[in-house]
C-alpha cells in the first residue's frame, strides 16, 4: 500500500503539481474527508502546488481543505472565464479561453480519445459553440488538467481522485483518470488515502 510518508518523500518538492478531483456526487459521510486531506496535503507539503477543475463535489471539497492553510496554493483550471467565479476567490485560475487549441494537439488528441466525443472536440475547436459542444470545453479541461499545455500551464506530477467506488471510471473523472494512465502520472482514489488521514 502507497503510504503517506512515501508520498510526500515522492511528491514534495517545487514545481510538484497535486491534481485533487472527482465526482460531483460525493456520500455525506465522505464530505469532511475530503475537506480533511486538503488540509492535510497543504500543510504537510512544503512545496507542491495543487489543482482541480473547480467542479461542485469533490473538486470543490478538496479546494476548501487547501484553503483553509492556505488559497493562494490552489489552481483551478476552468472550460471559460468566469466559471464558478465565486468558488474560485484566492486561488490561480487559469481558463481554457486563454489556451489556443490549435497549437495544443496533445489535449485535442487526448480528449478525441474519450469515445463518442471527437467529433464534439473537433466542433467545439471549429469555434461552433452550442450546449452540445460545451461539453467538449469540460472534457478539455480535464484533459489540461493532467498534462498541461504547451503554453505554460505544467503537467500534473500525481493525481488525487475521489470516485464512485460502485461505478467506477465513468465521465468526466473516468476520463482524467484514463488521461493519467496513458500520460504515466501516478494517481490514487479514496481506497489509498483515506488510509492517509491517520498519518
Amino acid at each position: 500500500m502507497y503510504s503517506f510518508s512515501d508520498f510526500l518523500q515522492t511528491h514534495d518538492h517545487p514545481n510538484s503539481i497535486i491534481l485533487l478531483e472527482g465526482k460531483r456526487k460525493v456520500l455525506p459521510e465522505d464530505v469532511p474527508m475530503l475537506i480533511k486531506l486538503g488540509e492535510l496535503l497543504c500543510r504537510e507539503m512544503k512545496h507542491a502546488t495543487f489543482r482541480s477543475g473547480n467542479a461542485p463535489g469533490a473538486d470543490e471539497l478538496f479546494a476548501e481543505g487547501v484553503s483553509k492553510v492556505d488559497p493562494a496554493r490552489m489552481e483551478v483550471i476552468v472550460p471559460y472565464s468566469g466559471h464558478r467565479k465565486q468558488k474560485s476567490m484566492g486561488y490561480d485560475v487559469r481558463s481554457l479561453d486563454e489556451v489556443s487549441m490549435v497549437s495544443e494537439p496533445e489535449v485535442t488528441y487526448h480528449t478525441r480519445s474519450n469515445p463518442g466525443k471527437a467529433r464534439l472536440v473537433d466542433e467545439f475547436i471549429a469555434g461552433n459553440s452550442n450546449s452540445l459542444t460545451i461539453k467538449a470545453a469540460y472534457l478539455l479541461r480535464d484533459t489540461i488538467k493532467v498534462i498541461g499545455t504547451r503554453s505554460g500551464i505544467t503537467k500534473a506530477s500525481f493525481a488525487i481522485f475521489y470516485d464512485d467506488l460502485q461505478n467506477p471510471c465513468q465521465g468526466g473523472t473516468g476520463h482524467t483518470i484514463n488521461v493519467c494512465r496513458e500520460n504515466q502520472v501516478p494517481f490514487v482514489n479514496q481506497e489509498v488515502w483515506m488510509r492517509w488521514l491517520r498519518y
